[in-house]
C-alpha cells in the first residue's frame, strides 16, 4: 500500500481526516494532526520532520499561501513576498522529490470580496484580498509548470460555489467545503496509487 503525505496550513487540517477516510484500504495517509504548515518556510521544516518520521512516502499533496501573503501588523509586507514564496516552493518540491515522492501542489482557495479583518486564531488582525490569492496562485502555478509538477486546482473548485464554501471567518471552509475538497483531493491522489 502506498503512503500519502498531506502538507499545508489550517485548510489542510480541515480535510486531512476526510481524505484519510476516503482512501482507507487504498493508501496510508499521514500528516501532522496537531500543527499546520503555516507559511512555506515552516512547511519546509515540517516536511523534513514528517519525511523522517514516516519514512519513504510515495505521494505528497501540499498547499501553502495564506500565511505567506499575510501582512500582519506591524509588518508592512507579506511574511513571504512573491520571490521568497517562489524560493520556498522550489525547496519544498526539491525536498519531497529528493525523498522519492510524486508531488501535487494545491492552489490557495479564494476569499470573499476584497478582503477584511479576520482572526486567524492568533488574536491578530489578519487581512486577505482575493487579488493577493490570485497573485500567489499565479506564482505557484509558474513554479509548478517550470518543475513539471501536477496541480490540484482547489481555487477553481471553491470559486465555482456561491459563498465559496467559506465559514463565518471568511477564510476557513464549511464542512461542506472540506468534504468537497477531500473528495477532489482523493480523486487526484488515486491516479498515483
Amino acid at each position: 500500500m502506498k503512503t500519502v503525505l498531506l502538507l499545508g496550513d489550517s485548510i489542510r487540517m480541515g480535510y486531512d481526516d476526510k481524505v484519510r477516510d476516503i482512501l482507507r484500504g487504498r493508501a496510508r495517509v499521514v500528516y501532522d494532526a496537531e500543527d499546520n504548515g503555516r507559511f512555506a518556510a515552516y512547511t519546509l521544516w515540517q516536511a523534513n520532520q514528517l519525511l523522517r518520521k514516516y519514512g519513504p512516502v510515495d505521494v505528497v499533496h501540499w498547499n501553502n499561501g495564506y500565511w505567506d501573503m499575510n501582512i500582519e501588523s506591524p509588518m508592512q509586507e507579506p511574511i513571504h513576498p512573491l520571490p521568497e514564496y517562489r524560493h520556498f516552493l522550489k525547496r519544498i518540491l526539491a525536498l519531497c522529490r529528493g525523498a522519492g515522492a510524486q508531488v501535487i501542489f494545491a492552489t490557495t482557495l479564494p476569499v470573499p470580496g476584497a478582503g477584511g479583518a479576520r482572526d486567524g486564531g492568533t488574536g491578530a488582525s489578519l487581512h486577505y484580498q482575493n487579488d493577493w490569492v490570485r497573485a500567489y496562485n499565479a506564482e505557484a502555478l509558474a513554479v509548478m509548470r517550470e518543475e513539471n509538477a501536477p496541480v490540484n486546482d482547489l481555487y477553481a473548485l471553491c470559486a465555482a460555489q456561491p459563498g465559496l464554501y467559506k465559514c463565518e471567518d471568511g477564510l476557513h471552509l464549511t464542512e461542506e467545503g472540506y468534504d468537497a475538497c477531500a473528495r477532489k483531493i482523493a480523486s487526484v491522489l488515486e491516479k498515483y496509487l
